[in-house]
């Protein structure tokens, strides 16, 4: 059975538990919430070692072949071009389509979140190099360390082709366990979907947002079955797009329900190497630098979102000066938000608000309830926006072997 389908038929069971489910019992909403943190637990529980390994390899083997500055730029341009492109488009579409403004809510200004770049960069650097291999939330701490190792080792191949070879041999074991884990995960998101269901019940029921998340929708739609292929289609002449959607479809849906890029990584990761035929010293670097800063999605999504509060709080129409701040911060804070795998997007327009002052600070309390949703279609589109750029950049870069599409996990 195919890994989609899985996955799939986990996600229905989930949804429909929410709505058969006796939700509002403490013991029930109880065993739910540990069930779902289990789950995501054990969906991450492979990634650091996986990564480590992988991205050693990968950096020794395309230092020592001459293609690791090739590879890093390609990864950078797609990075920069999908977030402009899609943040661009977030704002045309929302200052061309008036939604209906939703009701402002009478809630106080709780502790507002925010985004240390200090200690962002402070993480890169910890005082033992083995402290980043302790945090699994913040991933480019221990990609750093795992391409210094990597690059070291190219330094002087004799004295390191004992430790590439250990480093070799612990890749494949990690990644041939990180697939169990991947597999049994169909099983975990029978607790994620509910969880999330639960949720969505409540904000549809509101009604509300409704126009808000029709308009995500179809933006995601527009993104992952237009935009996407036909980019793809004329940037890499004689691919069929066809295959990089079909291979996407598990990455997206547990992108989706679970809201978190950690969690879709391994999925993705999987499915590029293994449906898309993308080589492993490309597979376990593009992929994990993607998750980290090709938050294009949320970039879309913040951009979309803020401009609804604005419109929402007042009247007047949007100045020049005020459509182009809006489009930097969400393009900014999009690269900043490797440090918050789930829950980023919200974050983002949270400080938004602040920033922009003016008596808009509370104005991310206006779409607070709807979070979970806002939050599943930005991490949707980041997940397509992974596996759409990292087979360009395993295109570009003459990394792939094509698989047939019967062939795909």
């Amino acid at each position: 059975m195919k890994l989609w389908i899985k996955y799939l038929i986990g996600i229905t069971l989930g949804i429909l538990a929410a709505i058969i489910l006796p939700m509002e019992n403490r013991t029930v909403s109880d065993t739910l919430s540990f069930l779902t943190e289990l789950a995501i637990r054990f969906g991450r529980y492979t990634l650091l070692p996986t990564l480590f390994f992988g991205v050693a390899i990968s950096v020794f083997k395309l230092r020592v072949g001459n293609h690791l500055w090739s590879v890093s730029l390609w990864i950078a341009a797609t990075l920069v071009a999908t977030a402009v492109v899609l943040t661009l488009l977030g704002l045309l579409s929302i200052l061309i389509i008036q939604l209906p403004r939703i009701p402002i809510p009478t809630g106080k200004v709780t502790e507002v979140p925010s985004i240390s770049v200090k200690e962002l960069v402070f993480s890169l650097l910890p005082f033992s190099s083995f402290q980043s291999l302790l945090d699994g939330v913040y991933l480019l701490p221990v990609f750093v360390f795992a391409g210094l190792a990597g690059a070291g080792c190219s330094v002087d191949l004799s004295d390191s082709k004992p430790t590439i070879s250990l480093f070799d041999s612990l890749a494949r074991v990690s990644y041939s366990v990180m697939g169990f884990f991947v597999d049994m995960l169909a099983i975990g998101m029978i607790a994620i979907s509910c969880y999330w269901m639960v949720d969505a019940l409540a904000v549809f029921r509101a009604g509300m947002y409704l126009p808000l998340i029709l308009m995500l929708l179809a933006l995601f739609l527009l993104i992952v079955c237009v935009i996407y292929p036909l980019a793809l289609r004329f940037l890499c002449q004689g691919t069929r797009s066809i295959r990089v959607l079909y291979a996407s479809i598990c990455p997206i849906l547990v992108a989706f329900f679970s809201g978190d890029a950690n969690l879709t990584l391994p999925v993705a990761m999987r499915h590029g190497s293994e449906s898309l035929g993308i080589k492993r010293r490309v597979n376990s670097l593009s992929y994990p630098l993607l998750a980290i800063f090709a938050r294009s999605g949320s970039a879309l999504v913040t951009s979309v979102c803020f401009v609804m509060i604005l419109r929402s709080y007042s009247s007047l129409s949007i100045s020049l000066a005020d459509i182009m701040w809006i489009g930097m911060s969400s393009l900014v804070l999009s690269f900043l938000l490797g440090g918050l795998p789930v829950g980023g997007t919200f974050v983002a327009l949270t400080i938004m608000c602040t920033v922009y002052g003016r008596g808009f600070e509370a104005g991310y309390l206006l779409l607070k309830p709807a979070a979970a949703i806002i939050g599943a279609f930005a991490a949707a589109i980041d997940a397509a926006t992974m596996m759409f750029g990292s087979y360009f950049v395993a295109f570009k870069t003459k990394t792939i072997d094509h698989y047939d599409m019967k062939h795909f996990i």
